[in-house]
């Protein structure tokens, strides 16, 4: 294999990646706007970015969004694990969040019923969406011809 075809293959793949986490990011930004400009949290630290949303909690769903194609692959063909999953995880982590200061839950149990609804159904869609930008492919091996 040529060293040029190796390179568009490594620049194509990081495109793609990069597509796929920046959609992902950028979904649940947009997720983290509406419980904020509800009043359902309030976020204590960092600089807005959107509406209340510090760019910390931007810059953990690009995190996240890595995660999907390699720790959280084995949810891809587990639709309704991943929605039970998300369900659980999702107000776990905002619960933690707030246990730690980094953010306020003014009415706790609306926001978590929220959050579970909500990851509920994020989860399997982020999945979906990483599936479908995985850049990495399976590839026959090839067998010597002696």
């Amino acid at each position: 294999m040529s060293r040029a075809r190796i390179a568009v293959n490594v620049l194509a793949f990081q495109a793609v990646w990069l597509g796929g986490v920046a959609t992902i990011g950028a979904l649940g930004t947009l997720w983290d706007v509406l419980p904020a400009a509800t009043g359902l949290i309030e976020y204590r630290s960092g600089v807005a970015a959107l509406s209340g949303v510090p760019y910390w909690i931007a810059a953990l769903w690009l995190a996240f969004a890595t995660t999907l194609n390699v720790s959280l692959r084995w949810l891809r063909e587990r639709p309704l694990i991943a929605a039970l999953a998300g369900a659980v995880a999702g107000p776990a982590c905002y619960g933690t969040a707030a246990t730690l200061g980094a953010l306020t839950l003014t009415e706790p149990r609306q926001a978590l019923a929220a959050q579970a609804a909500a990851w509920s159904l994020l989860l399997p869609a982020a999945l979906a969406i990483a599936a479908r930008y995985d850049g990495v492919q399976a590839q026959p091996q090839e067998r010597p011809l002696v």
